[in-house]
């Protein structure tokens, strides 16, 4: 039933959910099964598989659910055959609690004390609104806990209150009111005028809960938790009662009179609340899931950033007062040497400073130079360029977010334990500009400085989804076996941070690995575990040339008997594609291996071992804007992408404050996604709108 669910709300054909479904209960991940399960799935991709995992693990949460709702109804003695059929038909997770809410043990509420005094009988007189006189009928219940007519009717009322806000129509119309015709309203709390001023914006303000975008949602959330606004969801009361009369009220007559109280007091009471609860947590759900969207895909592109490779580079940490930290690194990202300059204030030791870095290119061969975008970052990138140097260095300016994270962490200190802060930050910086996937994964995603709002949504759903994303980064660009961190090793499909501690504690103890297969001496590392990493890792210049290609080991005879029917090697039909033309892929389809994943091996042959991120590109900013107090409206100016939000982009153009491009401003178009027009780190040409000193804000446009 799960399978035929999933097929049906995913459009994917009910085999290909199934055989999905198989592969991820064997504890294959979705990379690979995306990579090379082709055949199994019918060439599904990542997101596809992502979602069939997803919606599996979905359901499989309702089926314990209703598996836990069975044994409670079962235990009151309550399961009915068809009550045991309706709760076993339903998939739907709210319906499910909502048949249960009836039979859900309960705290001693005002129902249940009605109940306790023998108020039931009169509830169902009442509720039937057959009766002219109900005061009459009323009188016969009577008691020292219930002295007059009016306590009685209350009870009753009571009750009926109860069973309306449990009906399952009801819950349903109201459900559907709230979602339609809700208004999320919000109201300054009386006395945090000053401290509130950052909510200004909400003090006093209403709109359509269903065209609430998820930031605003999300903002009058933080906003009501820190203790400043008041929240409210709700559609028109009387559209409400209205709806609910015409289900339970049924005559004109003193019952009917007291069923229509008791219709108001449940949806003011009870069922308004219940629903209201219900609507604004999933539609902060869905404002959590789109910020945790936003923020997966910045962390994407900013993993996927283009590298510069394995280049000597010279790093600097920019500063003023305590000076720039300088590191030299060499093609590996190993720390040769390091120091501090300090060409500005309060020192301004200029050339002691031209003199060291220029010393520091020479003596170790650099080939590039990586400055933070930090504090004094104008002013070093400044310095910089002024020099020349014996050959073409190139200079860039890189993002230093998460850096200070890192340099304190204890990844740091367990790979730096005898430099300080300083010198690991650095450090840090040269890396990214070289590789900035392997260095990226060492920090917590949320201190790179992308998405929005990410420290109100669910942490562990983020987590999850950042975790997911790296995995995917990570497998898709492929692994150097013989130098990635543990860090980067704990993401490569099959593996985690204990096999990727094993891994690195082999390759020290026996030196670099020399074929993929020797992947099987790492203790605790399993046929399992090497059928799911051994694709994404590279081993260059190994025994065997496939192994610096994401040809999967359990194809390398395919690609053995393609070389031998053309009589010749491996590495001749690696180099030579004439020969790879005669190959006739259909030769080769076996039981296991088909078309798909043919065609895949056949293009890596071509490019083994391909980086699929594109080639790093050197910026400037604007030498005539250093400062917020530089720009003027009308300004065109360089500046790169910082961040992507749902309501536009952010833009650094050298001014320490980046500027926000709203979504309107972002093409001369209906922009309804700003990633369909901008990337994170793109270098872009945008127009100063305003400026606002005191409050620094810089408003921008891109549009022509």
């Amino acid at each position: 039933m799960i399978v035929k669910i999933i097929s049906a709300q995913t459009n994917i054909a009910h085999n290909q959910v199934s055989s999905t479904i198989a592969l991820l209960n064997e504890g294959a991940t979705i990379p690979f099964i995306s990579r090379y399960r082709k055949e199994m799935t019918g060439s599904l991709d990542e997101v596809q598989v992502g979602t069939i995992k997803e919606m599996y693990e979905k359901l499989q949460e309702v089926q314990k659910r209703r598996e836990t709702i069975l044994k409670s109804i079962d235990e009151q003695g309550l399961l009915s055959d068809e009550l045991k059929r309706k709760i076993e038909s339903t998939w739907n997770a709210t319906e499910l609690e909502d048949i249960y809410l009836p039979y859900k043990p309960k705290r001693k509420t005002r129902a249940v004390k009605a109940r306790e005094w023998g108020l039931e009988p009169l509830a169902d007189i009442i509720f039937l609104q057959q009766e002219r006189d109900i005061e009459s009928r009323a009188v016969d219940f009577l008691s020292d806990e219930l002295p007059d007519v009016e306590a009685a009717l209350q009870g009753a009322r009571d009750i009926i209150a109860e069973r309306v806000s449990e009906d399952m129509k009801a819950r349903d119309l109201i459900r559907n009111l709230f979602k339609r015709e809700a208004v999320i309203s919000s109201k300054l709390v009386k006395g945090k005028e000053e401290e509130a001023v950052k909510y200004s914006d909400y003090y006093d303000f209403s709109e359509p809960l269903k065209k609430s975008p998820s930031h605003r949602l999300l903002a009058m959330r933080r906003g009501e938790n820190e203790g400043f606004l008041k929240i409210s969801v709700s559609p028109d009361q009387e559209k409400a009662l209205e709806l609910l009369e015409s289900i339970f009220v049924k005559g004109r007559n003193s019952a009917a009179d007291q069923v229509k109280a008791a219709v108001e007091d449940s949806y003011k009471r009870l069922l308004g609340p219940s629903i209201e609860n219900e609507v604004s947590a999933l539609f902060r759900q869905k404002a959590e899931e789109a910020a945790i969207q936003v923020f997966a895909s910045n962390l994407r592109q900013l993993l996927l950033s283009p590298p510069l490779g394995q280049k000597r580079v010279l790093a600097i940490d920019p500063g003023y007062r305590t000076g720039c930290k300088v590191v030299c690194l060499d093609a590996q990202g190993n720390l040769m040497h390091n120091e501090t300059i300090f060409p500005h204030p309060p020192q301004n030791e200029v050339k002691q400073a031209y003199k060291k870095i220029d010393t520091l290119v020479e003596a170790y061969k650099i080939e590039a130079i990586a400055i933070g975008n930090g504090t004094a970052s104008r002013e070093t990138e400044a310095f910089i360029r002024k020099m020349r140097f014996n050959s073409d260095i190139l200079v860039f300016v890189v993002s230093e977010d998460g850096a200070s994270v890192y340099s304190a962490s204890k990844t740091a200190r367990d790979e730096f334990p005898d430099y300080d802060v300083t010198v690991r930050g650095a450090v840090s910086i040269g890396r990214r500009l070289m590789d900035p996937l392997a260095e990226l994964v060492k920090i917590d995603p949320k201190s790179i400085g992308v998405g929005q709002y990410q420290h109100d949504v669910d942490q562990g759903k983020l987590m999850a989804s950042l975790d997911k994303e790296v995995e995917s980064c990570v497998n898709m660009v492929g692994v150097e076996l013989n130098t990635a961190s543990r860090h980067l090793l704990s993401y490569v499909s099959g593996l985690g941070p204990q096999l990727a501690k094993n891994i690195v504690d082999y390759r020290t103890e026996n030196g670099p690995f020399k074929s993929r297969r020797e992947l099987n001496k790492v203790p605790r590392l399993g046929a399992k575990s090497f059928e799911q990493c051994a694709g994404f890792l590279r081993i260059r210049g190994g025994d065997n040339p496939l192994d610096n290609s994401a040809v999967h080991p359990e194809a390398y005879s395919i690609v053995e008997n393609m070389a031998d029917d053309l009589k010749c090697t491996v590495v001749d039909l690696m180099e030579d594609a004439k020969l790879r033309q005669e190959v006739d892929l259909k030769k080769y389809v076996n039981d296991k291996i088909g078309l798909p994943t043919l065609y895949d091996i056949k293009a890596e042959l071509e490019k083994p071992g391909r980086d699929p991120r594109s080639v790093i590109k050197v910026f400037e900013f604007s030498p005539d804007v250093r400062s917020i107090e530089d720009l003027r409206p009308g300004m065109k100016l360089p500046g790169i992408v910082t961040n992507i939000t749902n309501f536009g982009a952010f833009v650094d153009v050298g001014v320490k404050q980046d500027g926000l491009v709203h979504i309107s401003q972002l093409a001369d178009r209906f922009v309804s996604n700003p990633n369909d027009v901008v990337a994170l780190h793109q270098h872009v040409e945008v127009k100063v709108v305003e400026v606002d000193i005191a409050r620094k804000r810089i408003q921008l446009t891109m549009k022509e």
